[in-house]
């Protein structure tokens, strides 16, 4: 494969492109607004439900 564009598993096209698209809404995004609706979305009946999701996918860990 010339063409260095590797797809599957692999995708380099894909995570660059996501890489970027997150920095963008880090530096340009309504982020405060997106931290209140989590905060209120814990706060609210799927509170739990969120919690039991995050600790099984193991989300929030320091790495």
């Amino acid at each position: 494969m010339a063409d260095n564009k590797i797809q599957g598993e692999g995708d380099y096209i894909s995570g660059k492109k996501y890489q970027e698209a997150q920095h963008e809404f880090a530096e340009k995004g309504p982020v405060e607004q997106k931290a209140r609706e989590a905060e209120e979305a814990l706060d609210g009946p799927e509170g739990a439900e969120l919690e039991k999701a995050r600790r099984e996918t193991g989300e929030g860990k320091i790495r």
